[in-house]
């Protein structure tokens, strides 16, 4: 159980990129009020937690309603964390998820997509579908990873300026290449999933 539960606490950090987002946070929170900023950050990670979770606890009645198999799930999940993990290693100028307004982020751009994102809600609903008996384990990891990510983000302002942009490049780009290895298992693992289910 202790190693499911690093295992995946460590996955879902990675797929939550604190520190390729420490410039999505840093950006949008440029015209905001210094004073304001921490209480910002918080609530935004408390709401990307909040719909994280419901999306672990309801995900498998969500794919039921729309009838989608575990195989298509972890194929899409896949397919989404590749594409993201390519521009994690390969950014572009418009960032991870596209611009970010100027004006005061609630809900968007921080919470979603560019904590709760895509892979990130396709990950969690994967994990419980996939193992629906040990929810608590996997609910447990998100709230690790879901902590470490608030810490790191709550003093993304202090970190940008003590390690320096092209540290924290490194890391992103540190973080995109070994969710590139993840995306591809998950890939591969909803290709075997639809080839058993052929027989």
């Amino acid at each position: 159980m202790h190693n499911d539960l690093f295992s995946a606490a460590i996955l879902l950090l990675l797929v939550l990129d604190p520190f390729g987002n420490i410039p999505i946070v840093v950006a949008a929170l440029a015209r905001v009020r210094r004073e304001r900023r921490l209480r910002i950050v918080l609530r935004e990670c408390l709401f990307a937690f909040m719909i994280l979770l419901a999306f672990m606890s309801g995900g498998r009645t969500f794919m039921q309603w729309l009838q989608l198999s575990d195989a298509s799930l972890a194929i899409a999940g896949g397919i989404i964390l590749f594409l993201i993990s390519l521009r994690m290693v390969f950014p572009t100028s418009e960032g991870i998820f596209g611009e970010t307004p100027d004006s005061e982020p609630f809900l968007v751009p921080l919470a979603v997509p560019s904590i709760a994102g895509p892979s990130a809600l396709a990950t969690v609903m994967l994990m419980v579908s996939r193992d629906p008996a040990h929810f608590w384990t996997w609910a447990l990891a998100l709230t690790m990873a879901m902590a470490a990510t608030t810490v790191v983000l709550a003093a993304s302002g202090r970190l940008q300026a003590w390690l320096g942009d092209r540290a924290v490049n490194a890391f992103e780009r540190l973080m995109g290449l070994v969710l590139t290895a993840l995306a591809v298992e998950m890939l591969l693992n909803g290709v075997r999933m639809f080839v058993a289910g052929l027989h």
